[in-house]
Parts: C-alpha cells; structure tokens; sequence
C-alpha cells in the first residue's frame, strides 16, 4: 500500500454537515438496522478555518445502503449553493460547463427529499483523514486513518468559528477498510495476529449520542475512556 497521492504528508481534513428529520429518522435507521437507509450532508474537504467562502466548492451527498452494497452519490456546489439547497430549500443550478442531466437531477432529488421529509441540519462531524491506497493486486483496497474525531450539535454554517468537542477519545483513530469485493488475506491475517475487533461505527451517530440528541445505542464508543482491547473500528458511517 502506498499513501494517497492526492493527500498531503499530514492528511487532509473533512467536515460534515449531517441533516436529518425533527424526529432524527435517519439516526434510527441506522441503528434499527434497516436494509435501505441513507443519510443527506454537505461535505468539505479541507481546512474550514478561515479557509472556506461562498465559492468554496463542497461535495452535497446521499450516501445510501441497500442491503449489504454501500452507494455514494454526490455533486460538487459552491457552498453558498449548497446552503441556498440544503438549508433554504431553494431550486439550484448546477454551475460549469461539465456539468450533466444527472447532476441537475440529482440536486432536484435533494431538494424533493428535504422538502418532503422536512430534513435540517442536526450535526457537523470533522477529522483528520490520513489515507492509503492499494497497488499492484490489491487495486480497489484503501485504507484510512481518522484522528482527532470531533462534532457539534449547533453552530451549523461550516464559516463559523465554533466550539467542537471530542466524540471519541482523542487517544483513538478510526481505521476504515473499503474494497470492492472482499479483503485481501493479508489485512484480515494481520488484524486477527494483533488480536483487532471490528466495531460498527457511525460517525454521525456518535455524535448524535455524544452530544445527547439521543440515547446511547450499542454502537457507541464512550468519549471518556479507551478500551482494553485494541479495536479495529470499521466505520459504517451511514
């Protein structure tokens, strides 16, 4: 495995505005187990401090799982218009001449879905990803690291200098293992000879929880302690 070429010698941050219904629908999906389920956020890729502005291009996404296939679909806005879509419920263009038919559909569906479901933003989540990727036979394999895992439940505009706080211990990373199919003999032999767990873990969940939106469920990892027991934490993170 080689480090992502796209990502810097430190990793590169991500920020996320989560929306759910008044009645956090999408929190309970998760934790009910649905078969379909999905979640709606503003994405940003990068530092926010300071750094990002009307222009600053996000990333408004459903990422959705049927079944056991997880699905991520996605269009790049500019964050001014990700708000007007998300947050004013207002119709947007998608800008750029390279945009498509799918696109501007896809933005009409957001739109339908937090009109419908009367969806609003309910937590930011944020984290340092360092990230890996597979080469040669492994093609498909990557491999991430999230330090420093922190939330908020309010001060939803991603320009705002607010207070965030550790939703899981600042001693602890979230390893994630995706691959298109099945993985390599070599990542589960190496975890099983260090003796790591797989935890289920929701990013957003967890901070739905940490900050008391709702009752600790299983899946929640505790921001006041670390567990004896390393723990490989494959964030399912929808």
């Amino acid at each position: 495995m080689v480090r992502d070429p796209h990502a810097g010698p430190q990793g590169y941050p991500v920020w996320s505005v989560y929306y759910d219904t008044p009645a956090l629908r999408f929190y309970w999906e998760k934790i009910e187990g649905l078969k379909f389920r999905r979640k709606l956020r503003i994405r940003r890729y990068g530092d926010i401090d300071g750094n990002i502005t009307d222009d600053s291009p996000v990333s408004v996404e459903i990422k959705q799982r049927v079944n056991r296939v997880t699905q991520k679909r996605r269009v790049m806005l500019p964050y001014s218009a990700a708000m007007d879509l998300c947050d004013r419920r207002m119709h947007v263009q998608v800008p750029g001449s390279t945009s498509t038919d799918a696109d501007q559909a896809f933005v009409n569906e957001v739109l339908d879905l937090v009109t419908r479901l009367d969806l609003r933003a309910t937590a930011i989540t944020g984290y340092l990803r360092e990230p890996y990727i597979g080469t040669d036979s492994d093609l498909g394999l990557r491999v991430t690291f999230d330090h420093r895992v922190r939330g908020r439940d309010r001060d939803f505009d991603l320009r705002r200098e607010a207070e965030n706080r550790y939703i899981i211990p600042a001693s602890m990373s979230v390893l994630e293992i995706k691959v298109n199919e099945r993985a390599p003999y070599w990542i589960t032999d190496m975890t099983a000879r260090h003796g790591l767990q797989i935890q289920r873990i929701s990013k957003y969940c967890q901070s739905v929880e940490a900050h008391d939106l709702a009752p600790r469920s299983r899946f929640h990892v505790p921001t006041e302690q670390t567990p004896d027991t390393p723990t490989l934490t494959q964030a399912k993170d929808i």
